[in-house]
């Protein structure tokens, strides 16, 4: 579904969001608080264009996703960014590889969330930083009326306009409506080993971000 989408995914994903998706990825950037020379993995990258500011930001970044058509369209776009096919739920990397893990709107399209956080988990380092940014539930229940009333019929319906598969569309609005609050992904996140988790709000709650730490290695015990 993804391979058929990939050349005007960004466009279209841009459209839908009413301009958010720039936005909503600059506050992931700061929430991740990468560093010049950390190893960065985006989960879900896509097409890069969530790896990007990573890459700007003077870290070294890779762009991991499961449709090798996105890779492909990446791979033309930003060719200094390693770009690497994987399952989230079956990482090819080694554990304690990388100082950040962050996934952007791609966690609610893996068979198993379950997995894929204790995943994430196994490859960051002890003391590494997880940052989660998925679309969620609106804090305000009138707005969450408008919202899901747009997911449902104005999503797919603009999607016919700008994208050369609006079906895929239909699903991810689904999926979307299915996808547990911020409360429910916070558990899920803290029981798959990760800690200090909280969440930040974005645009009422439609989209919110999830913090994390795995917890640093225990010191040695004093042989004396």
């Amino acid at each position: 579904m993804f391979d058929q989408v990939a050349e005007r995914y960004d466009l279209t994903n841009d459209v839908l969001s009413l301009g958010q998706t720039r936005l909503w990825r600059r506050r992931l950037v700061q929430a991740l608080d990468v560093r010049p020379g950390e190893r960065v993995l985006d989960l879900a990258a896509g097409t890069g264009s969530s790896a990007e500011p990573f890459a700007d930001a003077g870290a070294e970044t890779v762009a991991c996703d499961f449709s090798e058509g996105m890779l492909a369209v990446g791979r033309r776009r930003r060719p200094d960014i390693e770009f690497v096919h994987g399952d989230a739920t079956a990482l090819p990397f080694a554990d304690a590889s990388f100082d950040a893990v962050t996934i952007s709107f791609g966690l609610r399209n893996v068979v198993d969330t379950e997995a894929a956080l204790a995943e994430m988990h196994r490859v960051t380092r002890p003391g590494g930083r997880l940052a989660v940014m998925e679309f969620s539930d609106p804090s305000c229940a009138a707005f969450r009326t408008v919202y899901l009333e747009y997911l449902m019929r104005a999503l797919p319906s603009a999607a016919r306009r700008v994208s050369s598969n609006p079906e895929a569309y239909v699903y991810l609005a689904e999926s979307i409506r299915a996808w547990p609050d911020q409360d429910e992904l916070a558990v899920l996140v803290a029981e798959a080993g990760w800690e200090s988790v909280r969440y930040r709000n974005l645009t009422g709650g439609i989209v919110a971000i999830h913090h994390a730490r795995r917890p640093a290695a225990p010191h040695a015990p004093d042989a004396r």
